[in-house]
């Protein structure tokens, strides 16, 4: 289980969740949380880590690890690269460093699929608000995702918490800077 006062830093932030009814239960068990991360691919980053073993949001968009429904957590975990794959196919997206762009849109979609694979992974937090999951380290930034229009949205976690419901603003003093993260930060420009 996270550390006594990780759990106690995401006490606050998870009862203004409730006040804004928002629906929490129990906190993930450390067996529950390894085995999203197991089932889905990835390791939650010790902050989301903490907050959901705090208490586990459930609705207002935020995904259900205990509990959801497989298919849609798949889904939001794939929403990155389905917005980018409909901006290759809508909207002349192509990022220089893939190389020449190839004529046939399965060939480009393929090399953007092969690329985001290699990329830290983004993992839901609510909505289209999503975290990297590398480095494995608190401290990563919230980005907004929107197929790639992708901005940051709280330079970490608490700081998505500040702007996302506000409130936490008065007990939280965000990083002056955004952690560089591989590929999302240079599409965040």
């Amino acid at each position: 289980m996270a550390k006594k006062h990780e759990h106690e830093q995401w006490a606050r932030p998870v009862d203004e969740l409730r006040e804004r009814e928002v629906a929490i239960e129990d906190g993930l068990t450390e067996s529950e949380a390894r085995d999203a991360e197991y089932r889905f691919g990835f390791r939650f980053p010790p902050d989301l880590r903490a907050l959901l073993q705090t208490g586990l949001p459930v609705s207002g968009g935020f995904p259900d690890w205990r509990d959801g429904d497989e298919g849609a957590l798949r889904s939001a975990l794939n929403w990155p690269l389905e917005g980018m794959r409909f901006d290759i196919q809508n909207n002349g997206f192509w990022i220089a460093e893939w190389g020449p762009r190839p004529p046939a849109l399965e060939e480009a979609c393929q090399i953007a699929a092969q690329a985001v694979a290699a990329v830290p992974r983004l993992v839901p937090v609510c909505g289209h608000r999503y975290i990297p999951a590398e480095p494995a380290r608190a401290g990563n930034p919230v980005f907004s995702v929107y197929q790639t229009d992708i901005i940051v949205y709280g330079n970490d976690l608490l700081s998505y918490f500040a702007h996302e419901i506000g409130g936490v603003a008065n007990w939280h003093t965000p990083p002056m800077d955004t952690r560089p993260i591989r590929f999302w930060g240079a599409l965040a420009g």
